[in-house]
């Protein structure tokens, strides 16, 4: 039904509304009598009133399948008002007030505009809302958040969802009704409630609960083999500012189990505020979200230096949609292997910090090319230091990988040793050369999370190397704010650990990726197909001889500086291109897991 059409059938209902309210009124009193010529006049003077007071007041132009308590007490207002103005005119020109018929008129016309009002929210509630199509959707917490997506959900004739029932561990709402909807169970008995009320969809509507809890929630989800749908946490809405009421899949990022890194925003607003900033593999997943956080803290300019074009451009016009007339936003296209134009880039923009993520990052890629490793990761990073030194940078942050700690892989090799370098660096700069180590890092480029998923669109089955092999896992924002902080605590020579709480079998990881979309692990299946060249079953953050116990941050940990045999890998750098690819394979495991300290003096 057009608008149009909608307003010409309530004006009509209106007017039929009015006629029926006063002649109704004067029939009640005088069944025998015959109504009087003055009640037309009556009649007429009332329905004015009526159109006038109901335009003033809007009603023409609200949707009444949403009607509430605040569009009844405006029906009230209505007739009272048109009622009163009516007796004011009766009274002036018959100079007496028909009071019992303008009564029971009021008694009438009240009722029989609310009922008309409501007549459309009532049959979209019986017929339209209870669609069969809908599926029945149990809400977990009856609290502010789960009242406030069960109303959207009743409201909302597009969104296929309709709640029968809520859980909630607080025992002063059990058998309440919230919107007539009752509040069943505690969130443990999640798989009876289920069962018994034939649930189809689950929405967890808590956004304060800590990811332990939302992992025993899950649990329990899981148990029923069911779609989970998830309100976005405090710490998204605060940041993101993501609303309260937007329904979110779970994602593996939710079910770490451990509260996010928390920064230190006034001594990081105190380091990056007017400053300049360069970000080296800024179209990276990891250096695009280094550039993001620091864009909060309003430095005057950044650099987004890369060697793909594509996404150096993808994240400069995403920054530019929102800081292009507060911060200056350069680009650079640049291999970090290129020295001279490392110098270049460095001393032209004279950057007061700069964050080092570019580096190549897959294992098995870099087992079978030892020699790229040594380019970008260990000569990429030397280039980009020593020029970071020469131009006079302040910090310098270098993103590394838990794989560099006793590293059986090329990669794992070449990141130590590109950690020995930077830390050999620090010992006799005025920059603060520092490293930042973390695990592997949910939904970046290469990371197992997408790989399943595109694994699971397919049909399965998901790919896993071994059943016993466990990793440490963080998100690709918490991996970024640790970069940040520790340009903000470094001194020089630190490399710097996240706390990632208890790492996760890869297989775990898998099982619940499948049943989080919506299947079971008998549908899609998963197949073991052995440890690739360079992988380890599990991996470390610190070696034994790096260990400190204490925590210099809530959540992070620093290491201690490791000596490093400067000769050796000077000569690796030199030799590489002639050497065989055994033999250069050799030599960086060897050097990366030498542990003998203080033999060789750092010049």
């Amino acid at each position: 039904m057009t608008y149009y059409n909608r307003l010409f059938t309530i004006v009509f209902l209106d007017a039929l509304v009015v006629v029926t309210a006063v002649f109704l009124s004067y029939w009640l009193i005088h069944p025998y009598d015959e109504i009087p010529a003055f009640t037309m006049i009556i009649t007429l003077i009332l329905l004015v009133c009526h159109y006038f007071f109901t335009a003033y007041l809007k009603q023409y132009k609200k949707a009444w399948e949403y009607a509430s308590i605040k569009e009844m007490f405006n029906i009230f207002k209505l007739t009272a008002f048109s009622i009163t103005i009516t007796a004011a005119f009766q009274l002036y020109f018959t100079h007496f007030l028909y009071s019992r018929e303008l009564f029971i008129t009021c008694i009438l016309y009240m009722a029989m505009i609310g009922c008309s009002r409501l007549a459309w929210r009532i049959y979209f509630e019986r017929y339209i809302k209870q669609s069969p199509n809908k599926k029945r959707t149990l809400v977990v917490g009856a609290g502010s958040a789960g009242t406030m997506i069960t109303s959207r959900l009743l409201k909302s004739s597009n969104i296929d969802l309709v709640p029968v029932a809520f859980v909630d561990d607080d025992k002063a709402k059990l058998s309440l009704e919230i919107f007539n909807i009752p509040v069943v169970a505690a969130t443990k008995h999640i798989s009876q409630v289920v069962e018994q009320y034939k649930i189809e969809h689950i929405v967890i509507a808590i956004p304060s609960l800590k990811r332990e809890e939302i992992n025993a929630i899950l649990s329990e989800c899981i148990k029923a083999c069911k779609k989970t749908q998830i309100v976005p946490s405090l710490e998204a809405i605060v940041q993101g500012g993501v609303p309260i009421n937007e329904l979110q899949d779970i994602q593996m990022e939710d079910l770490l189990g451990r509260l996010p890194v928390q920064l230190d925003d006034e001594g990081i607003s105190e380091k990056i505020v007017d400053s300049t900033i360069l970000v080296t593999g800024a179209g990276g997943s990891i250096g695009s979200e280094i550039c993001r956080q620091i864009m909060k803290y309003n430095p005057a300019k950044i650099v987004l230096l890369g060697h793909g074009e594509n996404s150096i451009y993808a994240i400069e016009l995403e920054l530019r949609e929102v800081y292009a007339d507060t911060i200056e936003i350069v680009t650079e296209i640049a291999d970090i292997q290129d020295r001279r134009r490392m110098f270049q880039v460095i001393d032209l923009h004279q950057p007061n910090i700069v964050y080092h993520a570019a580096a190549h990052k897959h294992v098995p890629l870099m087992e079978s090319n030892p020699k790229e490793a040594v380019k970008n990761n260990m000569i990429g990073t030397m280039n980009v230091a020593e020029a970071s030194e020469a131009g006079m940078v302040d910090i310098f942050v270098m993103v590394s990988s838990d794989k560099a700690v006793n590293p059986t892989s090329i990669m794992g090799a070449s990141k130590c040793l590109a950690e020995m370098i930077i830390q050999s660096k620090s010992l006799s700069s005025h920059t603060k050369f520092v490293t930042v180590r973390f695990g592997n890092v949910l939904g970046s480029n290469g990371s197992v999370i997408p790989l399943f998923k595109k694994q699971i669109k397919k049909g399965g089955p998901l790919t896993v190397t071994h059943p016993d092999m466990i990793r440490y896992f963080m998100t690709i924002p918490e991996a970024s704010r640790l970069v940040i902080q520790a340009g903000v605590l470094a001194k020089g020579g630190e490399v710097f650990v996240l706390d990632m709480g208890e790492p996760v079998k890869i297989v775990d990881f898998a099982k619940k990726l499948i049943q989080l979309s919506g299947y079971t692990v008998e549908d899609i299946g998963i197949t073991f197909t052995g440890i690739r060249p360079g992988e380890k079953l599990y991996e470390e953050l610190l070696g034994e001889d790096e260990v400190y116990l204490n925590q210099i941050y809530p959540q992070i940990h620093i290491g201690k500086p490791r000596e490093v045999n400067w000769t050796e890998i000077k000569d690796i750098i030199t030799t590489y291109d002639v050497l065989s690819e055994e033999t250069l394979k050799d030599r960086m495991l060897k050097l990366a897991n030498y542990r003998k300290r203080n033999e060789i003096p750092i010049p």
